[in-house]
């Protein structure tokens, strides 16, 4: 069994070559670009690791790793586009370096050439696969336009929140184990218990996410701690504080939303050690851990083949960055 950092590797290097044409450069060039700023690379690497759960990584597995790469990349340009965001992973983005109208068709290339390497696949998975591919693709669409409309919505409830997490960011990583469970051929039960580990699992990473923007170690973090609270992003914190907040506190946290003072983030964050936000967010990102590793222990696999994806999700929650 090979360990999440041997799999990232082995993607990284398979990323280093060219996956597109060499003309127009216009188009293609920003494709290869954002591909070249790297990343965790964690969803291609756990198709394979979903792969090697159930038979040695195949060719079909390694298409489809590239394919979820492409189609994630592709997410993450539109996303940028649509967030204003200047930066990803410490470059500029695709639209700030080469405009809004290449970035779109940058990504809309990627997505087509997505569906080339699922087209490799063969025959005998190739319908399951792609009906799986097309759900997700469209959640995670519905997880971006719900992301969007919160930001016009005065009040979001957990709920809510969890239900857009789930769309926007747990079901590709939770769809990139079942991918390799099917290519592996995996039992209807394997794959549904994977898929739930990697949904529960995509959860508990956006409340470590959201934790680490308001209490992690800056020079750890490597971003401006308190970001979320600056752009007054309604994060699993902000949406706890909000309901268990006093009334002054919670008038005090709208004031502070809407005047965006020199201080905000530091009497933010007071407000939420006052509300015990910090061990809340602990707490939950354990519940949901936990019944990450409830639904590994459930797939009808050796423990020790488990391992890998074991360590990889204590990995992924206790980063500190």
């Amino acid at each position: 069994m090979h360990s999440f950092q041997e799999l990232s590797e082995k993607i990284n290097t398979h990323f280093n070559t060219r996956h597109f044409p060499e003309t127009p450069a216009t188009l293609y060039e920003p494709a290869e670009y954002i591909l070249q700023i790297g990343g965790k690379r964690i969803r291609p690497a756990i198709c394979l690791m979903g792969n090697e759960l159930f038979d040695e990584i195949g060719a079909d597995a390694y298409h489809m790793a590239t394919a979820i790469e492409l189609f994630h990349n592709f997410s993450l340009i539109h996303d940028d586009i649509m967030d204003k965001a200047p930066l990803r992973r410490g470059m500029e983005t695709v639209h700030t370096k080469y405009g809004e109208s290449t970035a779109l068709l940058a990504g809309d290339v990627m997505l087509v050439r997505a569906y080339d390497y699922i087209s490799k696949i063969k025959p005998d998975h190739l319908p399951k696969v792609l009906q799986l591919f097309n759900k997700v693709g469209r959640e995670v669409c519905e997880g971006q336009q719900l992301d969007m409309d919160f930001e016009q919505k005065e009040t979001v409830s957990l709920d809510e929140y969890v239900h857009m997490i789930t769309l926007k960011t747990s079901v590709l990583l939770a769809a990139s184990l079942q991918f390799g469970a099917i290519l592996g051929g995996a039992a209807g039960d394997s794959q549904h218990h994977l898929y739930e580990f990697g949904k529960n699992l995509g959860i508990a990473f956006q409340v470590q996410d959201d934790y680490l923007d308001a209490f992690g170690d800056p020079e750890k973090f490597g971003k401006q701690v308190g970001g979320d609270i600056i752009a007054n992003k309604k994060t699993f914190l902000m949406i706890y504080a909000l309901e268990t907040a006093s009334a002054e506190q919670r008038k005090e946290l709208k004031r502070l939303m809407q005047e965006n003072p020199a201080d905000k983030v530091t009497k933010v964050l007071q407000i939420f050690k006052d509300c015990k936000v910090d061990a809340w967010a602990n707490e939950l990102k354990e519940k949901y851990l936990q019944t990450a590793l409830q639904h590994l222990e459930d797939t009808a696999v050796q423990s020790v083949r488990k391992k890998p994806l074991t360590e990889l999700a204590a990995y992924l929650i206790q980063r500190e960055k």
